[in-house]
This record gives structure tokens, C-alpha cells and sequence, in this order.
């Protein structure tokens, strides 16, 4: 172990980019996936069938095709984009879909007899959903969230084979480094676990909290 206390720093740096990419994908994704939602719900025909095909592409094909897809197929076309920003795009695009049927799910669980009063009280269909529909579906998709959260942050390690040094990938380089398998791997999968259970508990505080409103 003392090898892995040795590089500790470089394994926490690992983890703050995984940290890093589990954020930024989850925020966009969110903002993707109530725009499907909404989209699948109160959208025309055209837009129900663009989001209701895109949610089939990303959940019918495996994540790391996706990245793979995004990181060097793209070049094809001549675009070039870096590791991070691949990773950023492909793991947003991806978890978009499956948020959006969690917010689909809670938009639905929502009593119509809301917005008909919301409409009767002069609001507009827009600011119905705006100000009525969407705050409380928020909050109902909360504990579905919170897994996905979880979920997303152990999928970053799909990242690692398009060369982004996230935690995965750096127990990878001192493995080739040390020439040693255990004691690098046990130590990712200890810190994957303390970041899933720290977040999980805050998550239960949250859900804790919103259940009383």
C-alpha cells in the first residue's frame, strides 16, 4: 500500500476531474432532459417524434459508443474536439435522455386539476407549467435523480479510453508505471464508494428536507 499512499495526490486529482465531468454532465444533462420532457409532452407532432427517437437512440445504444462516436467519429467530418469536451458532450447527451424520462414521469404525476386551476386563474398554459408544474415535478424527481447522479459518476470511467485523466484513468497510467494491478484498483474502487455513499447521504438530506414542503 505504500505505493498507492506514494501517489495519493495524483488518485485525488484523478477524482476531482471525476467530480468534475459527473457535474457538469449532470447540469446540462438536466437542462437537456427537461427540454425532452416538455418537449415529449406538450410539443407537436414533430417535436414529439424528434425527442421520443432521440431518447430511443442514446438508451438503445451503450454509453461508451457514444463517447467513442463523438471523440473520434466526428473527426471524420473535421471536427475536432478535446477529451474533456468530447466527454462533456457525449456523457450530457446521454444522461439527458434518461432524465428526461424521469421528468417526464414526475411532470405526468401531477395533477391535472392544477393546471386547469392555474388557467382559471388567468395564467397561460407557459407560465402554468413554468411557475406550477415544473417546480413540484422537480422536486418529485429528486430521488430518481439522485441515482442517476450516483450512476453518472461511476460511468465516467468510460471516459478513460479517450485519454481523460479522470479516476479511472489515472490508476490505468501507475499501473503502467508500478506494474502492480491491486493495490491501484482497490484504491479507486474505495474512493468511487466514499464519493457514492458521501453523496447519497446528501441526497437523503435533500429528499428528507423537500418531503416536508
Amino acid at each position: 500500500m505504500d505505493v498507492v499512499i506514494e501517489n495519493l495526490p495524483f488518485l485525488v486529482k484523478g477524482a476531482y476531474y471525476t467530480l468534475l465531468i459527473t457535474v457538469v454532465s449532470m447540469f446540462f444533462g438536466f437542462l437537456i432532459g427537461l427540454i425532452v420532457a416538455i418537449s415529449r409532452i406538450k410539443g407537436n407532432r414533430l417535436l414529439r417524434g424528434i425527442a421520443r427517437t432521440y431518447v430511443s437512440i442514446i438508451r438503445g445504444t451503450p454509453p461508451l459508443v457514444q463517447i467513442v462516436i463523438v471523440y473520434y467519429g466526428l473527426v471524420d467530418y473535421g471536427i475536432e474536439l478535446g477529451p474533456f469536451t468530447a466527454a462533456y458532450i457525449a456523457l450530457s447527451i446521454n444522461i439527458g435522455a434518461y432524465v428526461s424520462e424521469v421528468f417526464r414521469g414526475a411532470i405526468q404525476s401531477i395533477p391535472k386539476g392544477q393546471t386547469e386551476a392555474a388557467l382559471a386563474t388567468g395564467m397561460t398554459e407557459r407560465q402554468a407549467m413554468r411557475r406550477i408544474i415544473i417546480p413540484q415535478a422537480i422536486r418529485y424527481a429528486i430521488p430518481p435523480l439522485g441515482n442517476t447522479f450516483i450512476g453518472m459518476l461511476k460511468e465516467t470511467s468510460l471516459v478513460s479510453v479517450i485519454a481523460v485523466t479522470e479516476l479511472m484513468r489515472s490508476a490505468q497510467l501507475l499501473v503502467a508505471q508500478y506494474y502492480v494491478y491491486m493495490p491501484f484498483y482497490l484504491a479507486i474502487a474505495a474512493m468511487y464508494w466514499i464519493m457514492s455513499t458521501f453523496f447519497t447521504f446528501v441526497l437523503n438530506k435533500i429528499e428528507k428536507r423537500l418531503s416536508v414542503y
